[in-house]
């Protein structure tokens, strides 16, 4: 399962659910009213990754989701962005065409178009509550990382006031590249520090992938502490495998969200594993152990 493609199973289930949301409004308006959800402590506002649960219509992981507590779905298409609300819920994460995870930010070349996605998606996403958007730093393909980090600088400096005016944050991704992506260079905790500091903007920030950063560098509670002024997102994953967040794994996910609580972060935190189990079962087992 670590050779999952996120975005490749987005595309490939797309169709699926432009089907499945034809007569999603009269199935929600036929479920909404039915849903008691579960109360929540609320110092972890959580949320759920749609490709994980691709085979699944989105309106009906909406469901669920509210019913079980959660605040929203994660990484969801602009024509997506309008079914969570559908269920008292937001899409926590937004594709907006912020490149992809191998070609993006740390080549200029790549800047005019994702400058051109964000000017279209961000006010959309603004309009919808959709309080952040996804990017990326691109592959190293040889280039130095002091080379990329001054490359995405510029194109997040070109970028930024458009998040700024629009109330929507802009979130470059830490994943690792020791397992899932080879040669993605924004690897570490401190070369993506380097580049929002430099950026120095409210709306330009981290997303903290927990499963990627403790493959890479482990020190996660410390290091999430340290920095929380520069993280605006969270995503989940079991180590090793990006299965269920249970004892198989090596993280201590109660201790993680408690030291995440401790800094009095708002964000979200959104499940991004792929469950091996009833899919459904294994998502709420998920948001218990996180309730902290």
């Amino acid at each position: 399962m670590s050779k999952l493609s996120r975005r490749n199973m987005v595309k490939t289930v797309l169709s699926g659910v432009t089907m499945a949301s034809v007569s999603s409004l009269s199935w929600s308006q036929q479920t909404q009213q039915q849903i008691v959800p579960v109360k929540r402590k609320g110092q972890i506002r959580q949320s759920v990754s749609r490709w994980c649960y691709q085979k699944i219509p989105l309106d009906k992981l909406c469901a669920y989701s509210a019913e079980i507590g959660l605040k929203g779905v994660d990484l969801l298409e602009a024509n997506e962005w309008e079914v969570p609300p559908r269920y008292g819920l937001i899409c926590t994460m937004g594709y907006a065409g912020g490149g992809d995870i191998k070609d993006a930010l740390n080549r200029i070349e790549n800047h005019a178009k994702i400058e051109e996605s964000f000017r279209k998606y961000i006010p959309m996403a603004a309009k919808l509550n959709v309080p952040n958007v996804i990017t990326f730093s691109g592959n190293r393909q040889g280039m130095s990382d002091e080379e990329g980090a001054k490359n995405t600088i510029a194109g997040l400096n070109r970028l930024k006031k458009i998040g700024e005016d629009h109330g929507v944050t802009i979130c470059i991704e830490l994943l690792n590249s020791k397992v899932d992506h080879h040669d993605y260079m924004c690897d570490h905790t401190a070369w993506g520090l380097q580049v929002v500091q430099a950026v120095n903007s409210p709306r330009v920030k981290l997303l903290y992938d927990i499963y990627h950063m403790q493959i890479m560098e482990g020190d996660l509670v410390a290091t999430i502490q340290k920095n929380i002024d520069w993280i605006a997102h969270f995503h989940t994953g079991g180590v090793p495998h990006r299965h269920e967040l249970d004892g198989t794994q090596e993280v201590q996910w109660d201790g993680v969200m408690r030291g995440i609580a401790a800094t009095n972060y708002k964000g979200y935190v959104a499940h991004e594993f792929v469950p091996t189990r009833d899919p459904l079962t294994s998502l709420r087992q998920a948001v218990d152990l996180c309730d902290v």
